[in-house]
């Protein structure tokens, strides 16, 4: 049976790299499509189920999801905008989870708040893969994609929060919200303590101790699970622990990283988040038909009734809420009002629509328990509660995935901030750092220049091939000369590399540029050194 599901499982792997493909010429998110790609699959004749262990769910795909989004977060600017993240990564998961048990209630038979409440903490926290995938080439102002991408990494704590104290409530019949409360403030503040602590320790290692770099990015790898299982082991929030450990190895990671490691680490997590995304993506699609069949004591029609239903509150309360934590602390606070320019009301609607549900909902809602304590009743409603998740990632997903570039294009949203463009950051990074290397050249290398011709052109251009046989007419002179020009460009070229990239960390604690910029600036200082390296 191993080996069938095995192949079975590359098998998706490759469906998932061609269909990814596809929805690149047909500018089509991806996740959009991979999610009607594995419905379609699903369909075909004689296919085998893959069945997914509930209690693996989490360990397998949130931990390095959850490490990629943080490790690419731009700290500078989720700081900025911490109020309004906080605001919507804790408090709309709240309120949803709160109005999505009553209204549950209200219209299915039989169920009850906790369950309520669990299906709200499933269907929740929306998913930031696939809402910067829609919006990636999109005009969108820098406030809303860095709320978006910061919403996603607290969301997760607040909703998996409700979803193990709702299921507690099921299978105790005991809720608390006193003692819910206050073990909510525990899990969370000891995750963010456990991530520091071991983001410290793994920090210490990998900068003192680890000389291979072969090695650094498998710890990288194995970092997430490790901050993960540790705080689970205690109790508390693994999701906020991996988000925490992930920030400030991210912050820190020029300490410990050479441009070798950071390319290598860089490929290696762009392949091991897109197979984990895409692969959940791809799920979604092949389980549904599975829950549908699995529907008992309900109708198809009628179960679907209660998801639409379901699914258009959930859409209609994020707007309002995004509107309310928008524009509810400016009317309160003159400072907010002194210091941030107002959203308008189109950058909120952009943000409300963006809510698409994803990887940690469907995650959620595998993982609910199959029986209740005494390992003999079943988990009430859960085929229901598993069918009404899927069709609500699947609408907030297809329908909002697909609709939100019309709506961006229509209302042409403009930059609220004073936000300078990437363009002209990248040219001002040019400058400062050109300007450091000339005078670095003029302070260090004098002599050379007025010796060397192709030495005194790196001060004109930095990228210039060694030319040295026009310096001696003796083919041996020329020999000698070549190598020895040739080893002195090395050294200089990758001197002023290294005084470009201690730039570039001075304007990250700065804070001056984009943490974006500054990647994409030290990107290309990595490529530049891995060139003259080949030589």
């Amino acid at each position: 049976m191993i080996h069938h599901n095995l192949l079975l499982i590359l098998a998706l792997f490759f469906i998932m790299a061609m269909l990814y493909m596809l929805s690149q010429r047909l500018k089509i998110s991806y996740p959009i499509f991979l999610v009607m790609g594995g419905l379609g699959i699903s369909f075909i004749p004689g296919l085998p189920h893959l069945n997914v262990d509930p209690d693996l769910v989490f360990l397998i795909f949130l931990p390095p999801l959850l490490f990629e989004a943080a490790w690419y977060s731009s700290w500078h600017q989720l700081w900025k905008w911490r109020r309004p993240v906080l605001s919507l990564g804790f408090g709309l998961v709240l309120f949803t989870s709160l109005a999505i048990a009553y209204f549950s209630v209200h219209i299915i038979p039989g169920f009850t708040l906790a369950l309520g409440f669990l299906l709200g903490g499933i269907i929740s926290p929306p998913d930031a893969v696939a809402a910067t995938s829609v919006l990636k080439g999109m005009e969108v102002p820098k406030r809303g994609t860095t709320i978006l991408e910061g919403e996603s990494l607290v969301n997760d704590a607040a909703s998996l929060t409700v979803f193990r104290f709702a299921v507690t409530a099921v299978l105790t019949s005991q809720f608390v919200i006193q003692q819910a409360v206050i073990d909510f403030l525990v899990a969370a503040v000891m995750g963010v303590f456990v991530g520091v602590v071991i983001g410290h320790i793994l920090y210490l290692i990998l900068r003192y101790w680890i000389k291979a770099s072969s090695i650094t990015t498998p710890i990288t790898l194995t970092a997430p699970y490790l901050m993960y299982i540790v705080a689970e082991q205690f109790h508390w929030s693994g999701v906020l622990a991996v988000v925490s450990g992930g920030l400030f190895l991210s912050f820190r990671s020029s300490d410990f990283l050479n441009y070798h490691t950071r390319l290598q680490t860089q490929e290696v997590w762009a392949t091991v988040g897109f197979l984990l995304n895409g692969f959940v993506f791809i799920l979604i699609g092949l389980e549904l038909p599975v829950i549908v069949h699995g529907l008992e004591g309900y109708a198809l029609d009628e179960a679907i009734y209660y998801a639409l239903m379901i699914s258009a509150m959930v859409i209609v309360i994020r707007i309002i809420l995004v509107y309310i934590s928008s524009w509810v602390p400016r009317l309160l606070s003159k400072r907010i009002r002194e210091t941030e320019k107002s959203p308008g009301l189109k950058l909120p609607f952009i943000i409300g629509w963006a809510g698409m549900r994803g990887v940690v909902s469907l995650a959620s809602a595998l993982a609910i328990p199959l029986t209740l304590d005494d390992k003999l009743t079943a988990f009430p409603h859960r085929n229901l509660i598993l069918f009404i998740t899927f069709v609500v990632i699947l609408v907030t997903l297809v329908f909002q995935g697909l609709t939100l570039p019309l709506f961006i294009r229509w209302l042409k949203v403009e930059e609220v901030d004073e936000y300078i463009p990437e363009e002209e950051q990248i040219e001002a990074i040019r400058i400062e750092l050109g300007k450091r290397a000339i005078q670095y050249l003029d302070t260090n290398y004098a002599v050379e220049m007025s010796q060397y011709e192709t030495i005194s052109r790196i001060k004109e251009q930095l990228m210039r091939s060694v030319t040295a046989s026009e310096s001696t007419g003796n083919e041996e002179l020329k020999k000698q000369a070549l190598s020895t020009v040739r080893g002195l460009y090395r050294k200089i070229m990758l001197e002023l590399i290294s005084l470009r990239r201690d730039g570039l960390r001075e304007m990250q604690h700065a804070g001056k540029c984009d943490d974006e910029v500054l990647r994409l600036m030290e990107s290309n200082l990595d490529l530049e050194e891995a060139r003259l390296n080949k030589k």
